[in-house]
């Protein structure tokens, strides 16, 4: 059984075939995928899958708080299974690739305390941008 699909159950949430080969197309490293690259994959597992039954499904799942949904730049929506780990993104500026990344220390601590304006941070989401090697070397 997947990660993510454990993390679901944990929820009490129905786990239908449907929703299974969604949330097994989220599996891996570096995953952020839109909901249309979701919906390809998922149909090379099941065919009869609709867009609806995917938009549906990444909605509710990152409204449970187990998939982030990303908008970075204007681009389409990006979904990351890796919820339960605070981490970082690192987006390629030429084709859009994004990696995660897990720096090391709080970022919160990194914002000096007349920065903070008043505010008691609770969060930070840091991205990084450049170019991938395939973009560096289309160049």
């Amino acid at each position: 059984m997947s990660d993510l699909v454990t993390r679901l159950r944990r929820h009490n949430w129905r786990i239908t075939p449907q929703r299974r080969v969604i949330a097994e197309t989220l599996e891996g490293s570096h995953v952020h995928f839109t909901a249309d690259e979701i919906l390809e994959r998922a149909c090379e597992r099941m065919p009869e899958l609709s867009r609806a039954t995917v938009y549906n499904t990444l909605n509710e799942m990152v409204a449970l708080g187990e998939v982030l949904e990303l908008a970075f730049d204007g681009r389409s929506k990006r979904y990351d299974p890796n919820a339960d780990h605070a981490h970082h993104h690192l987006i390629c500026e030429g084709c859009g690739l994004m990696k995660d990344v897990h720096a090391v220390g709080d970022p919160i601590e990194w914002l000096p305390g007349d920065e903070r304006h008043g505010f008691a941070v609770t969060r930070a989401a840091i991205t990084y941008r450049g170019r991938c090697p395939d973009c560096q070397d289309a160049a």
